[in-house]
C-alpha cells in the first residue's frame, strides 16, 4: 500500500504536463466553437485517441496508479482545458467504471475495449442510471430486466435520462430493476451491445453548460440481450438477492412488521451506487480543474486590468477574493487526493470521505467561477472571455452523480449512523 503523499513523483508530473499540453494546444482553442455547436467534438476525441489519451490503456494506467493520484491528476488537467470537451473525452470512463465495479474479468476484457474503439474509429460508451422519476431516489427506478430462462436472455424495458453519450454510444451500461420488492438492493447492471434492437435515443437535452458533451434520454423497448451481459453473472446476482431478502426478512421480524417492500437498508450495495462511490473523487477533481482555470483567468486579468491608474489587484477587495479562491481550490484538491488515495489503498470511507471531496470541490467550483466572473466585471459576462463558459459549466458539479444535498445526506448518515431523511 502506497503512503499518502502531497506531491506527484517525476513520472506523474510528466504525465500531468503532457495532458496539460493537450489541454492548452487542442482543447482550449476548440472550446468556444463546440460549446456553441452543442455537439460531440469527435475531432478532438480522435486527436486524444491518436496520442493515447483517449484509450483503455491510458485510463487503466491511471486507475491502477498505487498512489491513487493518477485519475484525479488527469481529470483536473483535462477539465482545466474545458469542461464540456473534457466530459466528452472522459464520459466513457463512467461506463467503464460500472463494468470494473460490477463485472467479471471476462466481461471487463470483452466490453471495455469496445467502449473506446481505436484512433481510426473512435467509439464512446454510456452509463444509464437516472430516470425521469428516479434521479437521486434510486429506489424508485422503474426500468425492468426480466430473465427469459428458456432463451437465456434478459429483456429490458424502460426509459433512462441524463445519460452522457446516451444513444450515440457503442456500448450502453444500463442499471435496471430485477426484484422490485428489494428497492435499490434489487438492481443489477447490464451491458447492451452495439446495434441491439429496441434501444433508441430519446430527447437530446440543450443544456446550460458542458454543452460539448452529449446528454440524452435512452429508450429501451423489449431490448433482448444475452444472459452473459448481466454484469457479474447470474449466480452472483442470485446470491446477492438472496442475502438481501434474508436481511429484509430479519429486519421485518425484528420490527414486527414483516418484510417491507422497497426496503433499502442493509450492507449490500446496489449496482448504481457502486459505480458512483468509485467515481465521486474523480468528479471532485473535474470541479477542481474548472475552478483552477477560472481562478487563473481572474488572477491574470486582475494583474493587467487597470482602473484609477493602477491594476485592480492592488485593491484589497479583489486581492482578498483571489486569496480565498486559491485557498479553497487547494483545500478541495487535498480532499480529492485523500479520498482517491483511500479508495486505492482499500481504506473504508468511515466519514464518507468520497462524498466530502465531491461536495466541497463542487461547491468550490461554483463559488470560484462566480467570483472570477465578478472580478472580470462586464467582460466576464461576455463570451469574449472564457470565464462566462466556466461559470455555466461549474453548475453541473453540484448536480450530477449525486447532488450536493445528497452528498450531505450521505455524510450525515455515515457520521451519525441514523437514517436521516
Amino acid at each position: 500500500m502506497a503512503e499518502f503523499r502531497l506531491e506527484l513523483d517525476d513520472e506523474q508530473k510528466a504525465v500531468r504536463d503532457w495532458i496539460h499540453g493537450f489541454a492548452t494546444d487542442v482543447m482550449r482553442p476548440a472550446a468556444a466553437e463546440w460549446d456553441e455547436r452543442e455537439e460531440t467534438p469527435w475531432p478532438v476525441i480522435q486527436e486524444a485517441a491518436k496520442i493515447g489519451l483517449y484509450s483503455l490503456d491510458f485510463y487503466a494506467q491511471q486507475y491502477f496508479d498505487p498512489t491513487g493520484l493518477g485519475i484525479p491528476m488527469a481529470m483536473e488537467e483535462l477539465f482545466w482545458g474545458d469542461a464540456g470537451i473534457g466530459l466528452s473525452i472522459v464520459g466513457t470512463g463512467l461506463a467503464a467504471v460500472g463494468v470494473m465495479a460490477n463485472g467479471t474479468e471476462e466481461q471487463i476484457g470483452t466490453w471495455i475495449p469496445q467502449m473506446y474503439g481505436d484512433p481510426d474509429d473512435v467509439k464512446v460508451a454510456a452509463f444509464c442510471s437516472s430516470e425521469p422519476d428516479a434521479g437521486s431516489d434510486v429506489a424508485s427506478m422503474r426500468t425492468r430486466a426480466v430473465y427469459d430462462e428458456a432463451k437465456d436472455e434478459w429483456v429490458l424495458n424502460g426509459t433512462k435520462t441524463w445519460a452522457t453519450n446516451g444513444g450515440i454510444a457503442n456500448v450502453h451500461v444500463v442499471v435496471a430493476v430485477v426484484d422490485p420488492d428489494l428497492g435499490s438492493k434489487g438492481h443489477a447492471s447490464f451491458i447492451v451491445p452495439p446495434n441491439t434492437p429496441g434501444l433508441s435515443q430519446g430527447q437530446k437535452f440543450k443544456k446550460h453548460g458542458i454543452r460539448a458533451s452529449h446528454t440524452a434520454e435512452v429508450v429501451l423497448e423489449d431490448v433482448r440481450i444475452p444472459g452473459s451481459c448481466l454484469l457479474g453473472g447470474k449466480e452472483k446476482l442470485d446470491e446477492r438477492l438472496a442475502r438481501s431478502r434474508e436481511r429484509a426478512k430479519a429486519e421485518g421480524e425484528r420490527s414486527g412488521m414483516g418484510v417491507s417492500p422497497g426496503g433499502d437498508r442493509g450492507s449490500v450495495k446496489n449496482a448504481a451506487m457502486a459505480t458512483f462511490e468509485a467515481s465521486r473523487p474523480a468528479v471532485g477533481a473535474m470541479a477542481v480543474g474548472t475552478a483552477r482555470a477560472a481562478y487563473e483567468e481572474a488572477l491574470e486579468y486582475a494583474k493587467t486590468r487597470t482602473q484609477f491608474g493602477r491594476p485592480i489587484i492592488d485593491n484589497q477587495g479583489v486581492a482578498f477574493q483571489l486569496a480565498d479562491m486559491r485557498t479553497q481550490i487547494d483545500a478541495a484538491r487535498l480532499l480529492v487526493w485523500r479520498a482517491s488515495w483511500m479508495a486505492t489503498a482499500g481504506q473504508p470511507f468511515t466519514a464518507a470521505e468520497g462524498s466530502m471531496s465531491k461536495l466541497f470541490a463542487s461547491e468550490t467550483a461554483k463559488k470560484v467561477t462566480a467570483q472570477a466572473l465578478q472580478i472580470l466585471g462586464g467582460n466576464g459576462f461576455t463570451r469574449e472571455y472564457p470565464v462566462e463558459r466556466m461559470h455555466r459549466d461549474a453548475a453541473i458539479y453540484t448536480i450530477f452523480e449525486g447532488t450536493s444535498e445528497i452528498q450531505r445526506l450521505v455524510i450525515a448518515r455515515t457520521l451519525s449512523g441514523m437514517p436521516i431523511r
